[in-house]
Formats: C-alpha cells, structure tokens, sequence
C-alpha cells in the first residue's frame, strides 16, 4: 500500500485529509509538529508528502529546502492557506511536486497524489533497473591498474571536477562514466550519454544544445538538447575527440558560463551539469594537428583517468570470464558452465584488439553454442574467427608476442572482411569499431581484396 505523510500543525486538517485518503485505499500518517514530521521523512520511507507552509519552527519553505540539502526521494505537495503566486513559484523553484490552496479540494487533492505516487514509483522502479543494470556493468579485476582506477573513481566521484577518461575502444570507459555518477551527490539526477562520433557535424549542436521551432530546415518543434536534459545531473561526452571545432567552442562557452543558447533562440539557458568526456584518441596529437581545441582539453582534463587495453592487465581475464559466464547463464535460463585451466590459459594468450567488449562477446558465443557444461580449449578454438589449423600456424611461424598479435589480429580482420564480402561498414559495425579504425588496420596490415 502506498505511504503519505502530512506535516501540518492544524490537527483538523491532519484527519480530514486522512480521512478522504484512507478511503481511496491509501496509508497516512501525520504530524503536527514540522521537526518531528522530518524526522519521520528520514527514517521511513513515503510515497508523498502533504506538507503546510506555515507552521511554528520549521515552516515548509524551510522544510523543503532540508528535504533537498538531505537529499531525500519525495514528491512534496504544499498546501497552504495563504495562496499566492510568490509562493507557488517558490514552491516550484524548491522543488515541490505541485501546490494546493486550502480549503482543500478532495478531488485536486486526489489528483496530485495520484500523480505523485505514480511518478514515485516510476523512479522507484527506474532506481532498481539502474541498479541491476550496473550489477551487470560492474569493473572487474584484480589488477593493481584497475584496483587504482577504482580508487581514483571513489576518490573523485564526491566531487564536482571534470574527467577526461582515454583507452581504446571497447575497455569500459562508458562503465567508469557510470561509476563516478552512480557514486557521486548527483546519482538521483539523470545521467546523459551522448556518443559524438555517432552524429553527424551538422546535427550535433542540435542534439547538445536543442533548436527552436523552425531555427533550421526540418526544425518543425522545439527540441531540448543534452545539456538541459542533464541539468542538475551528469552528461557523459563519449568519442570527445570525433566533435567538431565549431561545437566544441560551443560545449567550452557553456563550461566556462554555465548557460547555454539553443540553436536558433537568443536566450540564455542556465544548466548546473557535471561533464565527464571519453575518447580512443590521443587528443595532444589531435590539438597538434588542429583537430581539437586546446583550451576545452584543459577544461576538461582536470582529472584525468586512463583505462588499459585488456593486453595489459590479463591477470583479470579470469574474473571476466566467471563473470560473463554466469551472466550470460542467468540471461538465458542455461546451466552454468565452467571454464576449465586450459582454456583460459589459451584464452589469456590471445591478443583482444576489440578489449572487453570482444571478449564478452567471444564468451557468449561460446555459452551458447558448446553444448557442454565444462569448456575446454578446443571448444573455443572452434569458434574463433580463425580457423584451428591457421591459428595453428600462427603459434608455429610466430617468434614474438607483437607478431603473433599482430598476425592474430589480421587473419581476424581478413576473415570478418571475407564474412560480410568486403563491406567495410557492415564489418566496421560488426567489430564495433569507427570504419576510419578499420581502414587505419588494413593499411597497417595491406589488407587488400584479392590480395590476402
């Protein structure tokens, strides 16, 4: 049964609410003293708050302002006697869910509490989806550089400052995003990703900053950007490097103002967000190479995170394998398999050029199609992209750790070529990698059709 409270010192008022709410099948209690009442919001939990503006000691202004220093999930309705728009408009600005005059309305009154336990159970809801969610997002390893990574996240995350998180793609850098917001004073507001590779120039303004009605050709609504959507929480600016000049002057006016114009409008827009960036690219070489502004990596490089390729700490492959396992079980209402010595030592040897992301994928893969609930080395090799007899070879004709790297990593890239007849984008898409990565790859290696 969904919980309210009342903070209101006119007893009458107390019961005859109490009254019309226990007979729409709600459970309500009250206080007439404001300090007791929020003492009680700290220690229960409630659906909604019915809360009066004036009272002795604490009046609700008052109180609502520690509801929001405290930090405390609640929808609060005032109510108040003395109705005015000052008041309304305060209410609003503190935070209030919506505002009642008195004498009160039973239906009004029916309404906004329906309304605002339905929007508390919503976030409810939302809160132990994310929670799940990172269960399944969580860092992973016992190395001493990710024991530091996740120091350093439990050391910033309290703060305000910005972060500049840089690995190559696929070792986890949105999950250390995740982390810092999920651990910081913020973790209640929204969490805003944006991916700036995967938007065309000409659209990301758009997108970060919104657009006013018919600002440009297509413009037919007003469209609300990134930035006001993470107001008051954190925005997440994944693949920064891949952003446009022209953007990027905008993202660093709005870091440096705290406000922001949407494109086409002349209004200035105020926006309390905590930007955390992530990118694969080396952007010193990018500013060298006047791809990117000096002045906006300063900005944002105040804390600066590097996540290692999976190559370098493969001590913690292990854990990841348990890990992905038994998530991949649990999703698909399989048995749980185990992995036994021999095929995680092979497992650690090979070179993961896609990171994490490709070897949850090669672990899925796996689960699903050996049917057997102890794997072993040559149930893997057979589902390599690489046939048993060529990596065979490879182990063969290879005198170094680089080469057999680099030889794994091209027969792996020729062969998902050959798979999807030579479509870059399709193969790109399907590596998860920027086609520009691939091309780099395939010149690194002469990949040429007809060639190899």
């Amino acid at each position: 049964m969904n919980k309210i409270l009342i903070i209101d010192d006119e007893r009458e008022i107390c019961e005859s609410i109490k009254m019309i709410l226990d007979y729409a099948d709600y459970s309500v209690e009250y206080c007439t003293d404001s300090k007791s009442g929020l003492k009680r919001l700290e220690e229960e939990e409630y659906n909604a708050l019915l809360l009066d503006i004036q009272m002795p000691g604490l009046n609700g202004f008052e109180i609502l302002d520690q509801i929001r220093d405290k930090q405390l999930s609640i929808n609060v309705i005032m109510i108040s006697a003395f109705s005015s728009l000052e008041n309304a408009v305060k209410a609003t600005k503190l935070g209030a869910f919506d505002f009642i005059e008195k004498p009160i309305d039973r239906d009004k009154l029916l309404i906004s509490i329906r309304n605002a336990v339905e929007k508390s159970n919503l976030l409810t809801e939302n809160k132990k989806l994310k929670e799940h969610l990172f269960l399944n997002e969580e860092i992973l390893g016992e190395s001493k550089v990710i024991k530091d990574i996740l120091t350093t996240i439990s050391r910033v995350a309290k703060t305000e400052a910005r972060i500049l998180i840089t690995g190559e793609n696929g070792t986890g850098k949105e999950l250390v995003a995740r982390a810092i917001h999920k651990n910081s004073a913020r973790a209640s507001k929204p969490l805003v990703e944006v991916n700036c590779a995967a938007i065309p120039n000409e659209l990301i303004e758009s997108e970060l900053f919104g657009h006013e009605k018919g600002s440009f050709t297509g413009a037919s609504n007003k469209r609300i950007g990134k930035f006001e959507q993470a107001n008051g929480g954190t925005l997440f600016l994944d693949e920064i490097g891949d952003m446009s000049l022209q953007a990027q002057a905008k993202v660093l006016r709005a870091i440096e103002d705290g406000k922001i114009e949407r494109v086409g409008g002349n209004t200035k827009i105020e926006v309390d967000v905590r930007i955390i960036t992530a990118t694969n690219k080396d952007l010193k070489e990018e500013i060298s190479s006047d791809n990117f502004r000096e002045d906006l990596f300063h900005r944002l490089n105040v804390i600066p995170i590097i996540v290692p390729p999976l190559r370098e700490r493969k001590e913690d492959i292990p854990i990841l394998i348990r890990s992905f396992a038994k998530q991949i079980c649990e999703k698909n209402g399989f048995t749980q398999v185990n992995f036994n010595t021999s095929a995680i030592e092979f497992l650690q040897s090979l070179p993961w050029s896609g990171n994490v992301r490709e070897l949850r994928n090669l672990i899925e893969r796996i689960v699903i199609m050996v049917p057997k609930q102890e794997i072993e080395k040559s149930h893997i090799i057979d589902l390599l992209p690489v046939s048993k007899t060529n990596n065979d070879e490879l182990f063969d004709s290879t005198s170094s750790f680089q080469e057999f790297k680099e030889k794994a990593e091209k027969a792996f890239i020729v062969k998902q070529l050959d798979l999807n007849e030579w479509n870059i984008s399709k193969t790109a898409e399907i590596l998860d990698i920027q086609r520009s990565h691939l091309y780099s790859k395939m010149k690194k290696y002469d990949i040429e059709k007809g060639k190899v």
